[in-house]
């Protein structure tokens, strides 16, 4: 229901809160700058530039995120870097909602792309079931790279000492990180797609120019 009720605001509304999400990103910056807490600024200064791709996206391209896309990302992030605060560690599902959430925007670039290429001309044509495997391969090799990112700052970090700028919890939790994706991508190839169309149409307006 609250999904529902936030999709149903005006698009001014909805971009308030995208505002209030950077605004809560800008504070967990500044609290990571204040304790000197490299591995925080590292997993909140990220997402916040992450939230500014609608705005950049505009300036270069003059393409319009859509609002419900642009509270998406904020989502994403946010989640991440408050996350980074103590919640991953503090309780097990919290990672699961994090990736789960972060998945469905990776999936749903994954779609944009087949999508682009599907559209870009008649000698292409893609039926439906490719496109749902393709989404959910696209968000399951994401997820293994991630994974093997994860892996590799903790072998830095026990390198050159310091904490792991991206926390990796054992392959239980390697596990439950691609099911989580699985699921993610399951969600935007049944039901989200549709706003990912934009982003559809910029691509293929790219591969135009």
């Amino acid at each position: 229901m609250t999904t529902v009720a936030i999709l149903a605001l005006p698009d001014r509304r909805v971009w308030q809160l995208v505002r209030l999400a950077q605004a809560a990103l800008v504070l967990v910056v500044g609290y990571a700058v204040v304790t000197t807490n490299a591995t925080l600024v590292v997993n909140a200064a990220i997402p916040l530039a992450i939230t500014a791709l609608p705005a950049l996206v505009r300036r270069v391209y003059g393409h319009r995120t859509g609002a419900g896309l642009a509270l998406w990302i904020s989502t994403a992030a946010l989640l991440h870097a408050v996350g980074a605060l103590g919640p991953y560690t503090m309780f097990g599902w919290y990672d699961s909602l994090t990736h789960t959430v972060s998945a469905t925007l990776v999936a749903g670039a994954g779609y944009a792309i087949v999508d682009a290429i599907d559209r870009s001309g008649t000698s292409v044509d893609l039926p439906g079931e490719f496109r749902v495997v393709f989404i959910l391969l696209f968000v399951l090799a994401f997820g293994v790279l991630w994974e093997i990112a994860e892996f590799a700052s903790a072998g830095l970090a026990s390198l050159v000492g310091g904490e792991a700028v991206l926390a990796q919890y054992g392959t239980d939790d390697i596990v439950f990180d691609l099911v989580y994706n699985a699921l993610g991508a399951v969600l935007v190839a049944l039901w989200g797609t549709g706003y990912f169309d934009g982003v559809s149409a910029l691509l293929r307006r790219s591969a135009d120019d």
